[in-house]
C-alpha cells in the first residue's frame, strides 16, 4: 500500500501543477481523467453555458431542480427494465417518464440509506464526513455541520428549497433539514421498520416482523429512547414542531398518509413558486417502496397481493405522474430538470415483500446488486428523449450537476474532496459525454470494490504475494458471474495507479474522523 500512496502521490503532484487554486477538488481519478478531456471539455462547456443562458433568457430565471430518491429500488424492478407489471409492481407512470427522457442502465447509489442521503445532499462518500452507519432511533450521530449540501448551496445563488421525505441524517435539531439548507421541510425521521415495531407488539400473531419488540412504553422505560414523535415540520431560522395526525405517528398506516400528504403538499409549492422570481430546488426522499402496503392499490388486479411494496409501487408511481402533470400545467416542465433515483438495491429480510433484482447481491453489498439501481432524468425540451446511455452516474453527481446548472459551482468549497462530477453534458448531449470513468465503492469505511470504465475489481485479500482481487468486466458480466485474478493480470498496475491516486487525495483531504470510534460500533472487533 505504501508504495500505491507514493505512486498516487507523484501522479497528483503533477496534476495539481494545472490545477486552479479556485476549483472544487476531485478524487484523484476524476482528476486525471478532467485533465486528459480538458480542451474537449472546454468547448463542450461553451455550448452547454449557451444552452443555460438561452433557457435562462426564456423563462428570466435558472432551472428549477427537482431529486426523487426512493427507497430499495433494485436494478431491473422498473417496467423499462424488464420488471414493472411483469414482475407485479406496476410502474408505467414511471416508465412514462423514463422513455420521455434518459434511461440510465449504469447508475449507481451507495450500499444502504443514510450513506445514500449523505451523498446526494453533499456530493460526498460518506467516508469522508465521519459519518458512517445507518441510523437507528436514538442515535446521536447524523449529519455534520461542516458539511455543505445541495440546498445550502442553492440557497446561496437564490433558490427556494424544500425537502419531503424520510430524512435519516439525524434525529437531533442539529442535523435536521431545516437547519441544512432547506427552507421548508416535511420529514420523516426513520426508515420504514419502526413502523411495525409496535404493531408487532400488539398483534402478536407473527403477521408483523418483530415479534420481540417490548412495546414502546417499555422501550422508552428501558433504552430511553422516545419513539412518540415519527417526523417534522421545519421551516429554516424557526425551528421544526411534531408533525400532525396519521403522518406524524408512526405505525404500518403512516407511510401511505405521508406520502399522500408530501404529493400534497409537493405540487402546492410547485403551483405556489411556478411564477415566481427565483427557481425552486426540491428533494422529495419518498417512502416508496418500504415494509408498508398502500391500501389504495392493496386490491389492484395488477399487483401482487403477497407484496407490500408492490401496491406501493404503484401509489408512487401515481404521485410522480401528479408531480409531472402540475409541471406542464404549470408551463415550467421545460423548465425543471426532475431525476428519479433508488438508494439502493433490494432488502429480501421481509421477502416476499421485497424488491428484486436479476444481479448480484441486495442492499448493504458492493456487489452490483446492491450499488447499481434504475435511474432517470426528465426535462423537457432540454433532454432528448428516448435515451439509453451507457455512461456511468454516481448519485454523488447529482450534487455536482445542481451547482452548475444552478450557478452555483463557485460556492462548492475546496478544503475537501467533492465526489460527485458535473453531468450536465451528459444530460443536455447524450450518451458518450458522461464525464465519469471511476468509482470508489465503500462499505462503512471499507474500500469494497471499485469501477474503472467497464472494468470492476473487488478487493479482498491477497495471498503469497499475489494481489488481492477478482476482475469483472462489469458490461459483459453484470451479473458479476465470472470474476478472477488471472484474468484481470494486465489491469493490475494500472488498478494500483487508480487506487494510489484515490487514497493519495485522502492524504492530501483527510477524512473527517467517525462520529461513532469503531470500537463502539457493532461490527466485528479486531485483536
Amino acid at each position: 500500500m505504501r508504495r500505491t500512496l507514493e505512486v498516487g502521490a507523484v501522479v497528483l503532484a503533477c496534476l495539481a501543477v494545472v490545477t486552479p487554486a479556485s476549483a472544487l477538488e476531485p478524487d484523484g481519478p476524476h482528476l486525471a481523467h478532467a485533465q486528459r478531456n480538458a480542451e474537449i471539455w472546454a468547448a463542450e462547456d461553451v455550448e452547454i453555458d449557451a444552452k443555460l443562458a438561452s433557457l435562462e433568457e426564456l423563462f428570466g430565471k435558472k432551472p428549477n431542480i427537482i431529486y426523487i430518491l426512493t427507497d430499495d429500488i433494485g436494478w431491473g424492478e422498473l417496467g423499462w427494465q424488464g420488471g414493472g407489471k411483469h414482475r407485479g409492481t406496476p410502474s408505467e407512470e414511471l416508465d412514462a417518464m423514463a422513455f420521455d427522457g434518459m434511461r440510465f442502465w449504469s447508475a449507481y447509489a451507495e450500499p444502504s440509506c443514510t450513506p445514500t442521503r449523505i451523498a446526494i445532499n453533499t456530493g460526498r462518500h460518506p467516508v469522508r464526513t465521519g459519518l458512517l452507519t445507518v441510523l437507528w432511533p436514538g442515535q446521536v450521530d447524523g449529519l455534520s455541520a461542516e458539511e455543505v449540501t445541495t440546498a445550502e448551496l442553492l440557497s446561496e445563488v437564490g433558490y427556494s428549497t424544500a425537502m419531503w421525505g424520510k430524512w435519516h441524517l439525524g434525529d437531533l435539531p442539529e442535523h435536521a433539514p431545516e437547519n441544512q439548507g432547506y427552507d421548508y421541510a416535511y420529514y420523516g425521521l426513520f426508515n420504514g421498520a419502526p413502523d411495525f415495531w409496535q404493531a408487532s407488539y400488539e398483534d402478536q400473531s407473527g403477521t408483523f416482523p418483530f415479534a420481540d419488540f417490548p412495546g414502546n412504553d417499555a422501550y422508552l422505560d428501558g433504552a430511553g429512547i422516545d419513539l412518540s414523535v415519527a417526523g417534522y415540520v421545519g421551516r429554516k431560522g424557526e425551528g421544526r414542531t411534531p408533525i400532525e395526525g396519521a403522518p406524524g405517528i408512526l405505525a404500518p398506516e403512516r407511510q401511505e398518509a405521508f406520502e399522500n400528504e408530501s404529493i400534497s403538499q409537493i405540487t402546492k409549492f410547485v403551483q405556489d413558486h411556478a411564477q415566481d422570481d427565483n427557481p425552486f430546488f426540491v428533494y422529495w426522499a419518498s417512502y416508496a417502496l418500504q415494509l408498508a402496503a398502500s391500501q389504495e392499490f392493496s386490491d389492484d388486479p395488477s399487483v401482487d397481493k403477497n407484496n407490500r411494496q408492490a401496491s406501493f409501487m404503484a401509489l408512487h408511481n401515481k404521485h410522480v405522474r401528479q408531480l409531472l402533470d402540475t409541471l406542464k400545467e404549470e408551463g415550467i416542465a421545460e423548465n425543471t430538470l426532475v431525476v428519479w433515483m433508488s438508494d439502493n438495491g433490494p432488502m429480501y429480510a421481509f421477502w416476499p415483500t421485497a424488491g428484486y433484482t436479476l444481479l448480484q447481491g441486495a442492499k448493504g453489498d458492493v456487489l452490483e446488486g446492491g450499488i447499481r439501481v434504475p435511474a432517470m432524468a426528465w426535462w423537457p425540451g432540454m433532454i432528448e428523449p428516448m435515451q439509453d446511455p451507457m455512461d456511468v452516474i454516481h448519485v454523488t453527481d447529482l450534487f455536482t450537476t445542481a451547482a452548475r446548472i444552478g450557478g452555483a459551482l463557485d460556492k462548492i468549497p475546496n478544503d475537501r474532496i467533492t465526489d460527485g462530477v458535473d453531468q450536465t453534458s451528459l444530460l443536455l448531449n447524450g450518451e458518450g459525454h458522461g464525464r465519469r470513468n471511476f468509482i470508489a465503492h465503500y462499505s462503512g469505511e471499507v474500500l469494497g470494490a471499485f469501477r474503472y470504465d467497464d472494468f470492476k475489481i473487488h478487493i479482498k485479500e491477497g495471498h503469497g504475494g499475489l494481489p488481492g482481487m477478482d476482475f469483472f468486466n462489469i458490461m459483459r458480466d453484470p451479473g458479476e458471474k465470472y470474476g478472477a485474478l488471472y484474468p484481470g493480470l494486465w489491469v493490475v498496475q494500472p488498478m494500483q495507479q487508480l487506487l494510489g491516486m484515490h487514497m493519495g487525495r485522502v492524504e492530501q483531504f483527510p477524512h473527517r474522523s467517525p462520529m461513532t470510534p469503531e470500537e463502539a460500533r457493532l461490527k466485528a472487533q479486531s485483536h
